[in-house]
């Protein structure tokens, strides 16, 4: 899915104090952002339209391609058997 930007207004001296906090932790303020926005999205989408999302947000299943013969099973331009 494309990913969008949010941008939000918080006191300078605030976010400071709380990135060196979660720095402490090995957290960023960012990540926390991510991690609850995805807890409030659980939350508050109904599971059916989450469901629905994610079936168009997976891509589709790629055909495998057949695999490639050996030097066996290939065909003999010479007509000799067994050549390579």
């Amino acid at each position: 899915m494309k990913k969008a930007t949010i941008a939000a207004m918080f006191d300078e001296e605030k976010l400071a104090a709380l990135e060196f906090s979660l720095k402490k932790e090995g957290a960023t303020v960012q990540k926390r952002l991510e991690e609850t926005l995805a807890q409030l999205y659980e939350q508050t989408v109904p599971a059916p339209v989450r469901e629905y999302l994610d079936s168009r947000a997976a891509p589709p299943p790629r055909p495998r391609r057949p695999a490639r013969p050996t030097a066996k099973e290939r065909p003999n331009p010479s007509g000799e058997e067994g050549g390579v």
